[in-house]
């Protein structure tokens, strides 16, 4: 099947420009200028931006085990709905936790055919698998998360220092890193002030353990990719490793880049995430971050539970869970944000399809290019909605940009060059070079 979509505005890797991309097969055949003549159908998407897929490489789907949180399906309809057509999956909060090839198949089989859009997989780096690291690295997984503080499930415990020091050199592979250090962060009491939560999980424990994970990728010559960074006091220790050669990327989040501290109100437990929403002033240095390029790429950290878990009834934030539902959202809510400060459209889709895509090697994903997937979004970027939360298609509609106005809509997502509907045709995606 042959066919060309034709845009004003298609944003390739080397920038925006008026283009005619022609799909053959599933694949991008060609990219020509705005008025080629091509063979096949050709739709013209007149004031609508030509996007490559997001890629989100930082998704909790939670099946098997925890699907009443999310699954493979809901989970993939909201990606698809937000205009990311490949996800990796996170080795918890499923059970059991991706830490064994075991582990990895049987989540792969509760995956089966229930994908709208390509999946890979995390495994899971924990006390006591050392061993089990090399195989699950052959069997397809991009790298290794670990935790260096409760992972909040007791089945997937934290690694300390020599611990992560151990697993990364057992394998040479990608570790990320979810970074705080326990021994800085304070008991938090039942409550339902938001300040309090915040105050238990301080900026410092973010930049000692972030210390900690860069000390490591120094000793080891490891790769080491710091999870969902929310303090910007660690950039600094960032920058100054990087500059000394030390192999060590990092994310941040939308919620970290939209949402501020002083806008949450009480019993609001759909704001509770760990590391926490910090405040303004810590933003505006995150997206100095972004801008600088010590952070390299925004994923969304979708970490999903029930409303019972939530605490919707209580709003104890000490209690809730901490995890936001954001996938559908996160590239409105980070367009919103960035067209604000003066970023562009070019700047949101390097950080979160390109960027994303080579941070785990997927060289024929997040771009629009020959040869590349046919992985493709239509894209308004001066339409806006209100977001209603009975729209989303995650299993649970509890988020924190209810009611929010936010501008750029998702009109059309490719997967291999056919537009996503009611049946779900993702693939499985393995590590270049996997057996």
């Amino acid at each position: 099947m042959t066919f060309s979509l034709r845009s004003r505005q298609v944003y390739l890797p080397d920038g925006p420009r008026a283009a005619t991309v022609t799909v053959h097969d599933g694949q991008i055949a060609a990219v020509g200028p705005y008025e080629s003549t091509v063979d096949g159908p050709v739709t013209d998407l007149g004031p609508l931006a030509l996007l490559p897929g997001l890629v989100d490489t930082h998704v909790h789907v939670n099946e098997p085990g925890r699907t009443e949180w999310e699954g493979f399906s809901t989970a993939t309809r909201a990606a698809a709905a937000g205009g990311v057509t490949t996800i990796v999956d996170m080795p918890l909060n499923s059970l059991p936790p991706t830490t064994t090839v075991a582990a990895l198949r049987e989540k792969q089989a509760a995956a089966h055919g229930k994908c709208y859009v390509d999946v890979g997989f995390w495994g899971g780096a924990v006390p006591g698998n050392v061993e089990d690291l090399p195989p699950l690295h052959e069997a397809g997984v991009f790298g290794f998360k670990s935790f260096l503080v409760d992972s909040g499930v007791p089945e997937f415990p934290p690694l300390d220092r020599a611990g992560l020091h151990a697993a990364c050199r057992a394998v040479d592979a990608l570790f990320i890193v979810h970074a705080e250090d326990p021994a800085r962060l304070h008991d938090a009491r039942p409550s339902r002030a938001y300040a309090d939560f915040l105050a238990s999980r301080p900026a410092a424990a973010e930049v000692s353990a972030v210390d900690t994970a860069l000390d490591v990728a120094r000793e080891t010559a490891s790769r080491v990719h710091i999870l969902h960074l929310s303090a910007a006091d660690a950039l600094l220790s960032l920058r100054a490793a990087r500059a000394q050669g030390v192999k060590a990327t990092a994310e941040t989040c939308p919620h970290y880049l939209t949402l501020d501290a002083l806008g949450v109100p009480d019993g609001a437990t759909e704001y509770k995430c760990c590391p926490p929403i910090r405040d303004l002033g810590n933003q505006d240095r995150l997206w100095g971050g972004l801008a600088d390029g010590t952070i390299a790429i925004v994923v969304s950290d979708h970490s999903p539970s029930t409303p019972e878990l939530k605490r919707r009834d209580t709003g104890d934030f000490a209690a809730a869970w901490g995890g936001i539902a954001s996938l559908q959202l996160g590239l409105p809510a980070v367009w919103t944000a960035a067209r604000e400060r003066g970023f562009t459209l070019a700047d949101v889709v390097r950080w979160m399809a390109l960027g994303p895509a080579d941070l785990v090697g997927l060289r024929r994903k997040g771009r629009i290019a020959v040869g590349a997937d046919a992985d493709l979004v239509a894209f308004d970027p001066v339409g806006s909605f209100v977001v209603d939360p009975a729209a989303l298609h995650h299993r649970h509609p509890v988020t924190p940009y209810a009611t929010r106005e936010l501008t750029g809509v998702v009109h059309t997502t490719w997967l291999r060059g056919e537009p996503i509907g009611d049946t779900a045709k993702g693939r499985f995606l393995l590590r270049e070079g996997a057996r």
